[in-house]
């Protein structure tokens, strides 16, 4: 019997993968299809994602370094709102080989990972699990002590052990143009109801397009005026749900969530990258497969860790939805040099961020 199985190997479950091994577990990991595809995720990350990957992974997955974000209440031909730093706030890196490098690196430590596998079943027990597994040479069952749920927003282990969903899911839209930008600014407009659109340059990777809104908010015809308004033709696109604030619970009898299938994202821009990575270093070092019992311990953890950044960025959110002329007023009055972090919108109220605005 294993002591976890791991049901998705995206940065979450991989990152939990790996710490786990490391600490001597027994560790199964399922991916449906290849690691990191279909892509479905921005490439666009805080700098502290760099203390997650090993060591020499940065210079294959680096792309372009971002200095600031032009905010716009309008399409391109408007004036944006420049927020900047004087030094890189951000990276925008290669999404696809950020999975495969997590992947690899669950793998070294110890951790059974094997794509090509969709999990059709699971049940828990008072003992453990049972996952069913189909894969390329048929169908198979798997037990362990523990299965985690690292399998997106339509996560079958959330639906298959009874867990709450998130609070809302939006549908987000992403293309990709082939041509290279370095320039240091993404461009975000609010325009889109309750969220927004987005330009990320990535360097010689090409430019990232990208847009959320509420499903059935005609999303593909949104995403399609946002690239006729920058006179792009994309050849590639690809869709995915977003899942907005974390339910009430994401632990069950031997079971616990992570990433998007437990809703832990940021609100006010949906990626999910470091928060479902930081709690999986909670459950790795909380949770004990021979001890249902430590799942609270792993709940209580992430959230004290992350119930203050999730609130305010809801806060935040509510920004999207204000009158234009009141976003044109606030944006002017604040935008400038900042001393934000992109994970962490505390960091609005720091002294650092104080002492900018008065300065100004």
């Amino acid at each position: 019997m294993h002591d976890f199985i791991v049901v998705g190997a995206g940065p979450a479950g991989s990152r939990f993968a790996r710490r786990s091994a490391e600490a001597g577990h027994d560790v199964l990991v399922f991916e449906q299809g290849e690691v990191g595809k279909p892509l479905a995720c921005s490439g666009h990350v805080s700098l502290d994602l760099w203390e997650y990957v090993p060591e020499g992974a940065r210079e294959d997955l680096f792309q372009n370094e971002i200095r600031g974000a032009r905010f716009h209440v309008g399409g391109p031909d408007t004036a944006g709102e420049p927020f900047y730093k004087r030094e890189a706030i951000s990276n925008a890196i290669d999404r696809v080989g950020l999975d495969k490098v997590l992947a690899r690196a669950a793998g070294e430590a110890g951790a059974d990972v094997r794509d090509g596998h969709t999990v059709t079943g699971v049940t828990e027990t008072r003992e453990g699990v049972e996952v069913v597994v189909t894969g390329p040479d048929g169908v198979e069952r798997h037990e362990a002590r523990m299965v985690v749920g690292a399998d997106g927003p339509r996560s079958r282990v959330r639906a298959a052990c009874g867990l709450p969903d998130p609070g809302e899911f939006l549908h987000g839209v992403l293309g990709f143009d082939a041509e290279p930008d370095h320039q240091g600014f993404v461009d975000v407009h609010l325009t889109v109801p309750r969220f927004f659109a987005w330009r990320i340059p990535r360097g010689d990777g090409g430019v990232e397009y990208g847009l959320a809104a509420r499903p059935g908010d005609d999303v593909s015809g949104r995403f399609d005026d946002l690239c006729t308004e920058y006179g792009v033709e994309l050849d590639h696109r690809c869709s995915g749900l977003i899942p907005i604030g974390p339910p009430k619970r994401v632990t069950g009898r031997r079971s616990l969530l992570l990433g998007d299938a437990a809703g832990q994202t940021k609100p006010f821009t949906g990626g999910g990258i470091l928060y479902g990575m930081r709690a999986a270093d909670h459950a790795a070092r909380e949770v004990d497969p021979s001890r249902p019992g430590t799942l609270g311990d792993y709940e209580r953890a992430w959230r004290d860790d992350l119930r203050t950044e999730i609130r305010l960025g809801h806060a935040v959110r509510l920004a999207y939805s204000l009158p234009r002329p009141v976003q044109r007023a606030g944006l002017k009055a604040l935008s400038g040099e900042i001393a934000v972090h992109m994970d962490e919108p505390s960091t609005l109220f720091s002294r650092e961020q104080l002492r900018a605005w008065v300065g100004r």
